[in-house]
C-alpha cells in the first residue's frame, strides 16, 4: 500500500497536487470566485446591515443543533422568506455539501434507485454513495437515455429519484428542467430533485434560480440552493414539501446532528437575499457579460452562463496558463482531474455583477496572446 507521502508526490507529478492558494497583494481581476453577483466584497451592504441596532447584538453561535439551540428566531425569519419566494417551505443546512450528502439519504430508505446526472456534483455523489441505494449515472443531458434507465427500472423499485444540476459547476451549461419534469411525471413513484447552487440568486425572475422560472416548478420535488456563492454568506437549504421537510427533521442525519448556523449568519442571509431578489438589472448586466465571455473563449454549443471554461486538456498546461494570466492581472484557476475527467482539465472562469465590459475584453486579449 502506497505511504500518504508516495501519493502526494505521484500527484505532484502528474500536476494534480493541490493547496491552498495565498491572499493575493496586489489588485487583480479575479474570475475564479462563486461571488457571481458581486456582494461578497460590498462594504455598503455590510455598513447598512450593522447599522442595524438588533443585528449588532445577535449571537455569533448558535451552540447546538435545531432540534436542541434555544435561539431559532434567525433561523426561522429566515426559513419564513424562503417560502414566501418559493411558496413552499424550506429547511436551513449549513453548507450545500451538507444538504446533498443530507437530504438524499434520507429521502432514499427502502428500495430507491437513485439516478444522477454524470457530471453532479460531488456531494451528490457522496449523498448517493452515503444512502446506500442503488445507484447510477446517465450520460451528461442525455435525457434520452436518462429516459431508458428510469422505464427499465419502473416497477422494480419502491421509488426512483432523478438527480441533477441546474447549472453545472464546471462547464456551466444547465439542464432542460421542463423534459426531466416530463419524464418524471410519466412513471409512477417517481422524484426529480434539483440543485440549484450554481443558478440561486443569477438566474431566474428574483434570482431564484432555473426550476422555479421553469413552467414545471411543481414537478421538483427538492430544490437546494446555497449561499455561499451569489448569496455571499454560508450555509445552504432545501425547498420541499410540507411532508418532506417533516421527515427530513426526522431523517437527514447533516441536519439532526450539525450545530446550526449562527444567528448572525442567518440574519446576514436573509439581508442577502432581501437585496438579491431586487437585482434585476444586475441579472441582465451578468448575462451581457457572460455572451462577452462566451465569445472571447470560442465556446459554441452551448448556452451562455456566467460560468466558462477553457479546456487545455492537461493538468500542467492548465498550471501554466494560470500562472501566466495572473502575471497579466487575472485570476483564474487551474481545474484539474479529478474535478472533471481526465483530458478535460481547464481553466474555469466565472463572472461577477461587479465586472465591466473592459474587464472581458482585457481577458480575451490576454487570452489571445497565451494561446494563439
Amino acid at each position: 500500500m502506497a505511504s500518504y507521502n508516495e501519493i502526494l508526490n505521484r500527484l505532484e507529478t502528474e500536476g494534480n497536487l493541490r493547496t491552498i492558494p495565498s491572499n493575493e497583494e496586489r489588485e487583480i481581476i479575479d474570475f475564479s470566485t462563486n461571488d457571481y453577483m458581486g456582494l461578497a466584497t460590498r462594504i455598503d451592504l455590510r455598513e447598512e446591515f450593522f447599522s442595524r441596532d438588533a443585528n449588532k447584538l445577535l449571537p455569533m453561535s448558535s451552540s447546538a443543533s435545531r432540534l436542541l439551540a434555544s435561539c431559532q428566531k434567525e433561523h426561522n425569519r429566515l426559513e419564513e422568506l424562503l417560502e414566501e419566494l418559493y411558496g413552499r417551505p424550506a429547511l436551513l443546512f449549513n453548507s450545500g455539501y451538507h444538504a446533498n450528502t443530507g437530504v438524499l439519504p434520507a429521502l432514499a430508505e427502502g428500495n430507491t434507485f437513485i439516478v444522477a446526472d454524470k457530471l453532479s456534483h460531488a456531494s451528490i455523489i457522496d449523498g448517493m454513495v452515503l444512502s446506500r441505494a442503488k445507484f447510477t449515472r446517465y450520460p451528461h443531458n442525455d435525457y434520452d437515455r436518462l429516459e431508458r434507465i428510469v422505464s427499465d427500472s419502473a416497477g422494480k423499485h419502491d421509488r426512483i429519484i432523478i438527480v441533477t444540476e441546474s447549472i453545472f459547476s464546471m462547464d456551466g451549461d444547465s439542464s432542460d428542467i421542463e423534459r426531466l419534469a416530463d419524464i418524471k411525471r410519466r412513471y409512477r413513484n417517481t422524484m426529480l430533485y434539483v440543485d440549484e447552487a450554481h443558478a440561486f440568486g443569477v438566474t431566474g425572475k428574483y434570482g431564484l434560480g432555473l426550476s422555479h422560472d421553469s413552467a414545471c416548478f411543481d414537478d421538483v420535488d427538492v430544490v437546494i440552493g446555497t449561499f455561499g456563492k451569489a448569496a455571499a454568506s454560508a450555509g445552504a437549504f432545501a425547498s420541499v414539501s410540507p411532508t418532506i421537510k417533516a421527515y427530513l427533521i426526522n431523517r437527514a442525519r447533516s441536519f439532526i446532528f450539525s450545530t446550526a448556523l449562527s444567528p448572525m449568519t442567518s440574519a446576514w442571509t436573509r439581508f442577502m437575499i432581501e437585496t438579491l431578489t431586487g437585482m434585476e438589472d444586475e441579472r441582465h448586466h451578468v448575462k451581457r457579460l457572460s455572451l462577452m465571455l462566451h465569445e472571447a473563449l470560442h465556446l459554441t454549443g452551448s448556452e451562455p452562463s456566467h460560468i466558462a471554461p477553457f479546456i487545455t486538456g492537461d493538468s500542467r498546461k492548465a498550471i501554466e496558463l494560470s500562472t501566466r494570466l495572473k502575471a497579466l492581472g487575472y485570476k483564474a484557476l487551474p481545474i484539474r482531474t479529478p474535478t472533471v475527467p481526465a483530458g478535460t482539465e481547464r481553466i474555469r472562469f466565472s463572472l461577477s455583477a461587479s465586472m465591466s465590459d473592459n474587464d472581458i475584453t482585457g481577458l480575451g486579449k490576454a487570452l489571445s496572446s497565451l494561446t494563439s
